[in-house]
């Protein structure tokens, strides 16, 4: 073979490689083009369907939180009127002990017929009882008799007239008002000594 007919051969092989080489670029480009299109978009049906799905948890997310109020709203109104039936529980306790002292006294009463002694204990019952309701309880016994008489304290049940006053004052205390820290929760009945010439 001569050098002529050599030569011929050697640029047709670099040809083909050349083309070799083209053809793969060209293929990585549309690789790369591929890539870079936009996936194909849901159907309505698919978009219809996959709405319907999260419409369903939405729902049971918003049932199970209705559920879990409900629930809630049930157990504050029991612990609610639970307070309010127990409320008085720990001043029922301290009457108990009173009635405790009474049943002791009455025992002692019927073994004995020193009605001197049963007067003394009833009236250390009463006093007792008295003093636990006003200090632990706020609850206040007010004489009236000696006082100048006032219509948020008294309730005027006699009254009668009297020379030797300017105002309207308490003579006798028949049944004691009671307050309830500040407030009156019952008015004393009173007798009342109205000054000569007043209305």
């Amino acid at each position: 073979m001569s050098n002529q007919e050599t030569q011929k051969d050697q640029p047709e092989a670099g040809k083909t490689q050349v083309d070799e080489n083209s053809a793969g670029i060209s293929s990585e480009s549309d690789n790369k083009e591929n890539e870079s299109q936009p996936k194909a978009e849901l159907s309505t049906e698919e978009k219809i369907a996959e709405l319907e799905t999260q419409l369903a948890e939405t729902r049971d997310q918003l049932l199970r939180k209705a559920a879990e109020f409900e629930n809630f709203r049930k157990r504050m109104n029991q612990e609610k009127q639970s307070a309010i039936e127990y409320a008085n529980q720990s001043l029922l306790l301290d009457i108990i002990l009173i009635i405790d002292d009474f049943e002791r006294a009455i025992q002692a009463g019927e073994a004995s017929t020193d009605y001197t002694g049963l007067l003394e204990g009833i009236k250390m019952i009463e006093k007792r009882f008295a003093s636990q309701l006003e200090v632990k309880w706020g609850l206040k016994r007010f004489n009236s008799a000696g006082e100048v008489f006032d219509p948020n304290l008294h309730e005027a049940v006699m009254m009668e007239k009297s020379s030797e006053i300017s105002e309207a004052v308490v003579q006798e205390d028949f049944q004691k008002g009671y307050m309830l820290k500040e407030r009156v929760i019952r008015a004393a009945k009173v007798k009342v000594l109205m000054p000569e010439g007043g209305e």
